[in-house]
């Protein structure tokens, strides 16, 4: 699926640590204005996004997110489970994406990022 496609390319932009890959993962997938949130950062943009990357890329060299569930998707809205692998195979605590897609589901318009799992209530 072409949404799946998408999605893994996100991941691997997040994945590599080298920054004309990342750029080139992206910027395909990234809408013009698009926002990325999460609980440490909101970045206005690729270019903002990107920045974020490389400084967590140059903390963690070697990690990588990882796809850990099939992309759900309704009215332009996809989630999905990723987990950030560690060069040991470790990996911090999973987490969920929501991202909000342009009509045609090709590009990204906006991410929102959640860490760890949900508490029961």
């Amino acid at each position: 699926m072409l949404l799946t496609l998408l999605v893994d390319s996100y991941c691997a932009a997040w994945s590599t640590e080298n920054a004309q890959q990342r750029r080139a993962l992206l910027l395909p997938i990234w809408s013009d204005g698009a926002m990325y949130t999460d609980p440490t950062i909101h970045a206005n943009g690729a270019e903002e996004l990107l920045a974020h990357i490389a400084g967590i890329q140059s903390k963690h060299p070697g990690a990588r997110i990882v796809r850990t569930s099939n992309v759900d998707v309704h009215h332009d809205i996809a989630r999905f489970a990723w987990k950030f692998v560690m060069p040991d195979g470790s990996s911090l605590p999973e987490g969920l994406d929501i991202a909000f897609l342009d009509a045609k589901q090709k590009r990204l318009t906006r991410v929102l990022g959640f860490f760890g799992s949900l508490k029961p209530a």
